[in-house]
């Protein structure tokens, strides 16, 4: 057997994706939105198979779901209604944390359940969503293998000298404070495309991931292994993104609680809901921003020169981590559709051997890097499902 069913639970929300690997292939694919209200909207798609295109049919219904028990449900009377509830072999979960306890796909049983609801605290917005839709799966699912994939674990081989602080040791200790990096089932999916792409063996290879999205984060990949990432205790680090700041001087939280009164609840909402793009122009979706910076908006193109200007800084920073980089690998939503953005990043650094092709970023080829580019520039769409359904079958085949 092998197809996966894969579940990515929200606080508010549950997507689920039926995967056969062999291809892999999509047969099925829905999201539930808006549970817990009487307004929520589950959408179902069912791969027509005789198709030659790979056509979906998708229909959408606006019901009340009270809880993640009915979301997953409804998901079932979906799946059986076509058919495809049979037949499957294991169910992947994506988690977003896993501390330093889980650095690999893990068989879910009770204890690893109890491990992610410990975990709550790095990640109170995410980790009580996906304990949640692990334990309503494992009660509906009862005989079918489940598997936890945490973005967290391809960061887990980042030595000592790239995820400690430089923090009181007993925060460390006692609370965890450390880096974690997230993102990771992306930049593993696509720094190994990458290496396929170039045709050479993943651990002879230094990459560098530029996973672009609402939310955004950079990876240095060396042998297959992640040595520095952008994002730390939470994704909060790192980057400029959609409504989150990156990197920010830590006095700030103190100047804006003392001089403008804020909470830290006020703060925190601030810097990973109100700051980034959207605190620089007002906007976060970046064809927007991009639609106005032609348009010559100065706050549009501000926000577009921080974001870009952010990036390349952490180019240059891990291509000396690395020693030297064989590619620059481009993927998300930005980055595999923002010819301008790409164009941005990449100007300029030719020193580190990074010269674009401007034809082939124009059409967003797959291989956009000029004829005389050093360094291989690639556009590779991520597939993060299909790398939990690969995780999740390779883990209970062992």
């Amino acid at each position: 057997m092998s197809r996966v069913l894969v579940i990515n639970s929200g606080s508010s929300s549950l997507k689920y994706q039926l995967i056969d690997i062999t291809g892999p292939t999509r047969l099925a694919r829905g999201i539930v939105e808006r549970i817990g209200g009487p307004d929520a909207m589950a959408t179902h798609g069912i791969l027509v198979t005789n198709a030659p295109t790979g056509d979906w049919t998708e229909t959408s219904v606006t019901t009340p779901v009270p809880d993640h028990r009915a979301a997953l449900q409804d998901v079932i009377t979906a799946l059986r209604h076509e058919d495809l509830d049979r037949g499957i072999a294991a169910i992947g979960h994506r988690v977003v944390h896993g501390g330093d306890r889980f650095v690999a796909p893990t068989p879910i049983d009770d204890a690893v359940l109890d491990g992610i609801r410990a975990l709550i605290p790095l990640a109170p917005l995410h980790n009580p969503a996906n304990a949640t839709g692990i334990e309503v799966a494992r009660q509906l699912w009862s005989g079918v293998p489940q598997v936890a994939v945490f973005d967290t674990a391809f960061h887990a081989t980042l030595p000592a000298r790239a995820y400690r602080y430089a923090v009181p040791a007993r925060w460390y200790n006692d609370h965890h404070v450390r880096r974690y990096g997230f993102h990771g089932t992306s930049h593993a999916y696509v720094t190994r495309r990458a290496a396929q792409l170039l045709d050479r063996p993943l651990e002879h290879l230094r990459l560098i991931s530029l996973h672009l999205g609402n939310g955004a984060s950079v990876t240095a990949v060396e042998g297959g292994r992640s040595v520095e990432t952008s994002m730390g205790l939470t994704p909060l680090e790192g980057l400029v993104m959609g409504t989150r700041s990156g990197d920010i001087d830590p006095a700030v939280v103190f100047h804006v609680a003392r001089s403008a009164g804020a909470t830290l609840d006020d703060i925190d909402h601030a810097l990973n809901h109100a700051s980034g793009m959207l605190g620089l122009c007002g906007d976060n979706d970046l064809r927007i921003i991009e639609s106005r910076a032609a348009a010559g908006d100065a706050d549009a193109e501000l926000a577009l020169d921080v974001f870009c200007h952010r990036i390349r800084k952490y180019i240059g920073a891990y291509a000396v981590v690395l020693g030297g980089v064989d590619g620059l690998v481009f993927t998300a939503g930005i980055g595999e559709h923002s010819p301008t953005v790409r164009a941005r990043i990449c100007k300029g650094l030719e020193l580190l051997g990074i010269t674009l092709d401007p034809d082939a970023n124009a059409d967003s080829a797959t291989s956009i890097g000029a004829g005389n580019s050093a360094v291989a520039v690639l556009v590779v769409p991520t597939d993060e499902e299909v790398e939990i359904a690969e995780q999740t079958l390779a883990t209970i085949s062992q």
